[in-house]
């Protein structure tokens, strides 16, 4: 196996986006707790869930890796603050950074993409840490909110999808510029 894609989801976001790029790639699809040893792959291209200020699965699967030379790496977050607003971008990329050898970091593709949640189908421990974070914002004026304080407080106790697998296009669009990089 030459290239896989790996996914670390939560509540299914992350694994939905994961097998969609899995069929427009053709490239194979695991979860992160069944990867093989990456050190042989030419592309790896990790999907991970964002939850409690970092990126599910990533720092346990690429503590050890050093990549070689023409060995790619893509890391896709998924979660529920918009990364289209420039502020939630820049949250998630210092989290990476803090989960990440630099030369991994420095190294990988970013893209993020939107994910769902269901307050229903939360685990109590982290329905509780929402609803304390929930409190805790209610509290504060909203002039202070980030936009992912916003996000949060527009979104909970709600059932909300935004996957949009469109938004795989420039992933997959990266993907095949790698490709034409490695035949030329």
């Amino acid at each position: 196996m030459e290239h896989i894609i790996l996914y670390g989801s939560r509540y299914g976001s992350t694994r939905r986006y994961a097998g969609r790029l899995s069929e427009l790639t053709g490239i194979p699809v695991a979860d992160y707790h069944e990867a093989l040893p990456l050190k042989g792959k030419a592309y790896m291209i990790y999907l991970g869930s964002l939850y409690a200020g970092g990126v599910s699965g990533v720092k346990k699967t690429f503590r050890n890796l050093a990549l070689r030379p023409g060995q790619k790496l893509m890391i896709v977050t998924v979660g529920l603050a918009d990364p289209g607003i420039s502020e939630n971008r820049e949250n998630i990329r210092r989290s990476l950074q803090k989960q990440l050898p630099a030369g991994i970091y420095g190294a990988a593709d970013l893209f993020h993409l939107r994910g769902a949640i269901d307050y229903e189908k939360l685990s109590l421990s982290h329905r509780t840490m929402m609803s304390l974070l929930y409190r805790s914002l209610k509290n504060r004026p909203s002039g202070e909110w980030s936009a992912e304080d916003r996000a949060l407080m527009e979104t909970y106790g709600k059932q909300v999808d935004f996957v949009d697998f469109d938004t795989l296009q420039p992933v997959v669009e990266r993907i095949r510029e790698w490709e034409n990089e490695r035949l030329h």
